[in-house]
């Protein structure tokens, strides 16, 4: 798929799952950082990744999401954030 589209649709996504109400208790679980703040840092690191490729066999921006969201591997610079 496209790197443009990917990063378009991983965008939404993580938007709105900052801004889901649901993510309130956020917070309280992650030492006082904000769901939006974690998922603005996540679609950084993402779409450093698609940029640089290792999504290219992904056929949508979900896939990527929930690739991520099961394993942080994926991403190169995960251990050098504290989130």
């Amino acid at each position: 798929m496209n790197r443009e589209k990917l990063n378009a649709q991983v965008k939404e996504i993580y938007n709105a799952l900052a801004a889901d109400k649901t993510q309130q208790h956020f917070h309280q679980t992650a030492s006082g950082l904000t769901a939006t703040a974690y998922y603005e840092d996540l679609l950084g690191m993402v779409q450093n990744e698609i940029a640089a490729g290792t999504f290219d066999d992904f056929h949508s921006g979900q896939e990527i999401v929930n690739a991520v969201a099961n394993d942080k591997k994926w991403l190169s610079e995960w251990d050098e954030h504290s989130i």
